[in-house]
């Protein structure tokens, strides 16, 4: 478990789910994970989530991951952080946490699918690496567009 950035980082737990569609219902409008998803994912072992709480045990964000058996590369199939915790790098030690635990599970990379008006977590996702690898037309609920991003592990750090 990291605490830099005053933050924790850990598996989510079942008794943390309430917190977890709380936060889900907050930061999204449409295309929300409901409660029952939510434990079916807890309950996968192809799916892992990841939650960063503060010093004071307030759930901040996190990022639930989905991989396959065969496959080489895991992805993030949703990230969130609370509107009050945004700008502290939140985002970014939920998404180096799934790197490193990736790459420890001899991954070769992680793939994400991001909403095209999402300026700042494209950004950043930019800035940890991942690149643009597809144009994805009314991929929302909305219709918005979104892209597919992908980052490849540097085959020196396995």
């Amino acid at each position: 478990m990291n605490t830099n950035c005053s933050f924790t980082i850990h598996p989510c737990q079942r008794s943390e789910i309430t917190a977890l569609v709380e936060l889900e219902n907050q930061v999204f409008d449409y295309s929300r994970i409901s409660r029952r998803n939510f434990i079916r994912l807890l309950q996968s072992p192809a799916a892992s989530i990841l939650l960063a709480k503060d010093s004071a045990d307030q759930l901040a964000g996190y990022a639930v991951i989905l991989t396959r058996r065969n496959s080489r590369y895991a992805r993030i199939y949703s990230i969130a952080v609370a509107p009050a915790f945004r700008g502290r790098g939140v985002a970014k030690r939920l998404v180096n946490e799934v790197v490193e635990a990736q790459r420890q599970q001899g991954r070769h990379g992680l793939s994400l699918e991001v909403k095209l008006d999402n300026k700042q977590a494209i950004q950043l996702y930019q800035s940890l690496g991942f690149e643009t690898v597809d144009i994805l037309v009314d991929y929302y609920d909305d219709g918005t567009d979104g892209l597919k991003m992908r980052l490849t592990f540097d085959p020196e750090s396995h």
